[in-house]
């Protein structure tokens, strides 16, 4: 009974504490591992690996912000040309540099709900692939952030991306991270 008080006191505690206090003009510099999902065309199982992002934001308004990520994943660590039959379209390494946009829910003290799109280039390299590949593509991301401090944020982060120039091929890439903060006033 007292441990289950103990634990309603410190939720009520982060949900009253003080603001984040999000500014125009303020930064962010996020790093953070990744876990990644392709879905590869004539492939049974999904490619499951891990990675990591770097996410760059500036706060145009008390909602807006702009963004800049990059982020690299080993999608499948052994993917290699097992047999002739093997299709050649399997990469084991997926990376992207993209900007955009995303809005903040700066509503509730210090949980901040975003979501956010960009766009960008991505690039396979590895595996099966005879050569690398570039395609023009985008995302769409939602995440929270929980600020420990004002200027300290712990958060996490889902996104689905779409690799334009061979949707056919990789109907599906989708990402998802544990984020860290650090933001910076003007």
């Amino acid at each position: 009974m007292r441990s289950g008080v103990r634990v309603l006191g410190v939720m009520a505690a982060m949900l009253v504490a003080a603001p984040a206090h999000a500014d125009e003009g303020e930064q962010h510099f996020s790093l953070g591992p990744m876990l990644s999902f392709l879905r590869v065309d004539r492939k049974t199982t999904i490619d499951f690996g891990a990675g990591a992002m770097a996410r760059y934001s500036y706060r145009l308004t008390d909602q807006i912000d702009l963004t800049g990520s990059a982020s690299w994943a080993i999608v499948a660590a052994d993917q290699q040309q097992d047999t002739p039959q093997t299709p050649t379209n399997r990469p084991a390494i997926v990376g992207d540099a993209t900007i955009g946009a995303s809005w903040v829910l700066d509503l509730l003290k210090r949980w901040n709900p975003w979501g956010g799109i960009e766009g960008g280039v991505y690039w396979l390299s590895g595996g099966t692939l005879p050569a690398a590949r570039v395609s023009p593509g985008g995302s769409v991301a939602i995440g929270l952030d929980f600020f420990l401090t004002p200027h300290l944020a712990i958060g996490v982060e889902g996104r689905q991306h779409f690799l334009l120039a061979y949707m056919d091929e990789y109907p599906s890439y989708t990402t998802g991270l544990l984020r860290f903060t650090l933001a910076l006033g003007r």
